[in-house]
């Protein structure tokens, strides 16, 4: 008898809500139809549903998120990176305690195992006992997981001791991947008994999905711009799939939905009252300027050296995307300044080393008008790279705290971790550092109201 298999598909969403509303009555729709016409339906998210730029995330810690995915009748989903280290290790703990799906990721752990709110693998049987065995696993970002208190382990070599175990036990096997897309056929390289692979993570766009070897490959894009829809045949006389297709539908072609404008606005609103408590209270008014030094960015290094206890600070002025207002300063103003996803990072490195990096950060003025994208910047542009505590003298000499330093002497940077990563300044990349941990940014700016 044959046997047709609907599995819908959403990948990183990144908290962007304009057309939750068409996506969610697709899906129930949906499940309900299939439902109806005695075919089976699985509905999975491929992770970074979340993203904490977006008021209604921040102001609950992502809860809010899973309420929607619970609406939207998800039967699974995986953690990517803005679940896994963009909360705290107690947030992250406490994020699925109300939902009403499975969550699987095999290759994140805590004392040796997989968290309790989570599932190395799980195993679907269908109203005709097909057994669908479904698998996960999440980018290792091992620099942030770990002072977090996670262990990050290869997502490869753990799914494949998953396949070994799991494959004799089901006739269809699904892997959720937040890895991206080159993983992905890594994967399906190494483990050709998974037939499906849900892609996600590099935001990569597969129409009619990508055969690698035996396996289907899905790519979603990003911010629900897609849904996938992919379709299995199973033959239950011949044990195998007998065809397996996947498409992806425009969330823009979807029917408009009643009130669908109203949606995203709502949870702003709700987000802009959970955070209207006050933080601090600001003596002056504090502007932002993203080409030249500000009095929000002095008062922003201020905090930034005293919370990091570095020598000297660097970031870009594009960071700060509001001004902050005089008088009674709420924690909905501050993330309206800074609702980046981004973390402060101290680097140590010899006064040769740091005078380089000053004189590159000198040499940046083209860089002020660059439109940065991804690497947690959430802003417009760069803005111009701004250096507190550290200067060239009239002779070229190095100072740091206006005294002249030593080639050999190690001193810390405090700067932004998207500047580790090689893009902008490549060395630092290779220099010993330390994350600052789970503090984003707006964290350490409302730091000083502990001082007020």
């Amino acid at each position: 008898m044959l046997e047709t298999i609907h599995l819908y598909h959403t990948n990183d969403v990144h908290s962007h809500f304009g057309y939750w509303p068409r996506i969610q009555k697709l899906l129930t729709d949906r499940k309900k139809w299939h439902n109806e016409m005695e075919d089976s339906c699985y509905i999975f998210d491929i992770g970074d549903f979340i993203d904490r730029s977006h008021i209604y995330t921040e102001a609950t810690l992502g809860k809010g998120n899973i309420e929607l995915l619970n609406d939207g009748l998800y039967d699974a989903v995986t953690i990517g990176n803005n679940e896994g280290i963009t909360l705290s290790k107690a947030d992250l703990n406490k994020l699925y305690d109300d939902a009403k799906f499975d969550v699987i990721v095999g290759n994140l752990k805590t004392e040796n195992k997989v968290p309790k709110w989570a599932k190395p693998f799980k195993i679907f049987k269908t109203a005709q006992g097909t057994k669908i065995g479904v698998i996960a696993a999440t980018a290792e970002f091992r620099t942030y997981y770990e002072p977090l208190g996670w262990t990050i382990e290869d997502p490869l070599p753990v799914l494949q001791d998953i396949v070994n175990e799991i494959h004799p036990l089901v006739d269809i096997l699904l892997c959720m991947s937040h890895l991206g897309i080159q993983m992905d056929e890594q994967l399906a390289i190494q483990c050709p008994q998974i037939d499906v692979i849900f892609g996600s993570h590099t935001h990569h766009v597969l129409h009619e999905g990508k055969i690698v070897g035996n396996t289907l490959l899905t790519g979603g894009g990003k911010f629900g711009f897609f849904v996938g829809h992919t379709e299995i045949q199973f033959d239950d006389e011949l044990d195998k799939i007998v065809q397996k297709k996947t498409e992806l539908y425009r969330t823009s072609d979807l029917p408009p939905v009643k009130d669908e404008e109203q949606f995203d606005q709502s949870l702003i609103q709700k987000g802009k009252e959970l955070l209207n408590y006050p933080v601090f209270e600001a003596d002056h008014y504090l502007n932002k300027e993203w080409y030249h030094h500000s009095t929000l960015s002095r008062f922003f290094a201020k905090e930034l050296l005293q919370f990091s206890k570095a020598d000297c600070a660097m970031f870009n002025a594009g960071i700060f995307l509001r001004d902050i207002p005089k008088g009674t300063v709420t924690a909905f103003d501050i993330h309206q300044c800074l609702p980046h996803p981004i973390n402060a990072c101290v680097i140590e490195m010899t006064g040769e080393k740091l005078k380089e990096v000053l004189e590159l950060a000198q040499k940046s003025l083209d860089w002020s008008r660059t439109e940065l994208k991804g690497l947690g910047f959430r802003g417009v542009i760069l803005g111009k790279i701004l250096t507190y505590g550290f200067s060239l003298n009239s002779d070229g000499e190095l100072l740091v705290n206006g005294k002249k330093t030593s080639d050999t002497n190690v001193y810390k940077l405090v700067t932004l971790d998207m500047f580790t990563f090689g893009y902008f300044f490549p060395e630092l990349k290779k220099l010993p550092k330390t994350y600052l941990l789970p503090e984003f940014l707006r964290d350490i700016l409302m730091s000083y109201r502990n001082k007020s």
